[in-house]
């Protein structure tokens, strides 16, 4: 297993939109490392997924205490679920699965108590499989807003994926130190924590997931 610390930040990107981005045919790192507020929309389709990137399970933990703050795992393919690692959120709803929204495999809703946002470093470990494919040069940016405030810009390389290979790797997050004056703000605010994860093969978006965060400690 590999452990890698999230890049350095780099030149910065010039600023882009959401609209400007969404004309464009093909979507790179700097393109999303120029917006300034998190995505409305998804940036790409879910059959772009063409290296077929399939993850399996997502650990958090804390790096200071080893405390686990966070599991899940793929559960076994039904009808329910169809091998779909989100779909073991409780904040999906499988009662009609007519009315599923084709993109809740790519959102998930987190629930932390305060202590989180004290957290200095956390380890998240993911696990994932590919398809037939190789993948070159794979390539996560995850950016993190409170409102319209980018609170941090992750960027973290997989490398080159084997074709139907099982791959885990858990990249540490160097958490930014929050004002208290903020740290308040996101606890009496649920879910306006919002991030955009955005997956790249070659410099080219295959992937996007997005989430939002409640620190209140329950629902």
């Amino acid at each position: 297993m590999k452990v890698k610390k999230s890049g350095g930040a780099g030149a910065a990107a010039a600023a882009r939109t959401e609209e400007e981005l969404g004309r464009k045919a093909l979507i790179g790192p700097d393109d999303v490392l120029g917006l300034q507020r998190v995505t409305s929309d998804y940036l790409c389709t879910p059959e772009e997924n063409v290296y077929k990137i399939d993850f399996t399970r997502f650990k958090i933990r804390d790096m200071e205490s080893g405390t686990v703050l966070f599991e899940i795992t793929k559960p076994a393919a039904s009808d329910d679920c169809d091998g779909d690692l989100l779909c073991a959120f409780p904040e999906r709803d499988h009662n009609d699965k007519k009315d599923i929204d084709p993109n809740a495999g790519r959102f998930v809703r987190y629930q932390f108590t305060p202590a989180f946002l004290r957290l200095r470093q956390v380890g998240a470990t993911v696990e994932f499989t590919v398809g037939d494919k190789p993948i070159n040069n794979f390539r996560m940016i995850e950016r993190h807003y409170f409102r319209d405030q980018l609170l941090k810009s992750f960027d973290f390389e997989f490398g080159f994926c084997i074709p139907s290979s099982k791959n885990t790797c858990e990249h540490i997050y160097e958490f930014p130190q929050l004002s208290e004056d903020l740290i308040r703000e996101m606890i009496l605010h649920p879910y306006e924590t919002q991030s955009d994860s955005f997956y790249f093969v070659d410099n080219k978006l295959v992937m996007h997931n997005k989430a939002d965060y409640s620190y209140s400690g329950g629902p």
